[in-house]
């Protein structure tokens, strides 16, 4: 079995846009991948057009060696949209292996380690009401986590009611009280079992990140994710002193080595690869296995489309490290 071609499929659909490849072999096996950022477009492209080159007549089975190739091909070591490239090229890679011998990948991961792996959705609400009819909704329909973002403001806080007049835009000190406010009402609205996600989505600083923990401490989060910019892990440290609410964090990091610090110096508490942004399946497998010797757990990022969601749920289920997986809707529906 030997690489042929690599075919790119950028989609667009409900407003997302997604961009799937497919590569191909000479004895009709195709391999799917996605990439992690598929609004850089053009770029995306051209990185996967110039890894083709690499890869033509080369053994899909060789996979390490030829991640090590995409990855250390050039000089330079290769920044996100190359990452996001190989990211979607090695989960292809390993999806021909493990259709060529007619089994699930996770069977070729170390086999299944459970029989179902827990996930949490996506419960955003442009209101509190809303955010609340949402996260009971996903209550009763058998969810055991809700999750929403980090509220945006536009310099007046409404009681009750988060405006939605100027999108984009976040005053922190604001956005920390309305985040707050939702989380209790999020929380008596569950009950205590259903467990808590709040995502920051890297909006705040450090100061503003300790005030948010101290605040909702009592509501007890199942984790503050990704709370601080990605560009220095090495702030983790500072907020890592000053609260003990679980951190989630790592959805923006493009290698292991950019994890390298916060398992290494236990920083954070759930590691978020993003199978489709950190170097696919190959990368993500060694930073699990990584982050197993912390007791840190992952929580696989997971806001792309079905060979995302895929490839995470083949992780997880061969994993022993696992905290939650995030997937945004039941699989199979808009």
């Amino acid at each position: 079995m030997k690489i042929t071609e690599i075919k790119k499929y950028p989609l667009s659909h409900d407003g997302r846009i997604s961009l799937y490849i497919e590569v191909c072999t000479d004895n009709g096996l195709k391999g799917l991948g996605e990439v992690g950022v598929p609004n850089m477009g053009k770029t995306v492209i051209s990185a996967i057009e110039h890894l083709e080159k690499r890869l033509i007549g080369e053994d899909p089975w060789e996979s390490e060696k030829l991640w090590q190739i995409m990855f250390r091909g050039n000089f330079f070591p290769p920044g996100i949209v190359y990452s996001s490239a190989i990211s979607a090229i090695d989960i292809a890679l390993w999806d021909l292996k493990a259709k060529s011998i007619d089994k699930p990948l996770y069977k070729l991961l170390g086999g299944a380690v459970r029989d179902k792996v827990v996930c949490y959705p996506h419960t955003q609400g442009s209101t509190n009401k809303e955010l609340i009819e949402n996260s009971k909704k996903a209550v009763d329909e058998g969810w055991k986590f809700v999750r929403w973002g980090q509220p945006e403001t536009h310099g007046t806080f409404e009681q009750g009611n988060l405006s939605q007049k100027s999108p984009g835009r976040l005053e922190p000190v604001e956005s920390v009280k309305i985040a707050t406010e939702q989380m209790a009402l999020v929380r008596d609205a569950v009950g205590d079992e259903i467990g808590i996600c709040l995502d920051v989505h890297t909006r705040l600083d450090t100061a503003h990140v300790i005030d948010l923990c101290d605040r909702v401490k009592e509501f007890r989060p199942y984790f503050i994710e990704d709370p601080l910019r990605s560009e220095s892990p090495h702030a983790y440290r500072n907020l890592s002193m000053h609260t003990s609410l679980p951190i989630a964090a790592g959805e923006q990091w493009s290698s292991k080595w950019q994890f390298r610090q916060v398992i290494e110096e236990d920083l954070i508490n759930y590691a978020r690869i993003d199978l489709c942004i950190a170097g696919g399946i190959t990368e993500a497998k060694k930073i699990t296995n990584w982050a197993e010797t912390h007791y840190i757990d992952i929580v696989p990022h997971n806001p792309l489309g079905a060979v995302s969601a895929a490839a995470c749920v083949s992780l997880c289920m061969a994993s022993t490290n696992v905290g939650v997986q995030e997937m945004p809707r039941k699989p199979g529906t808009e």
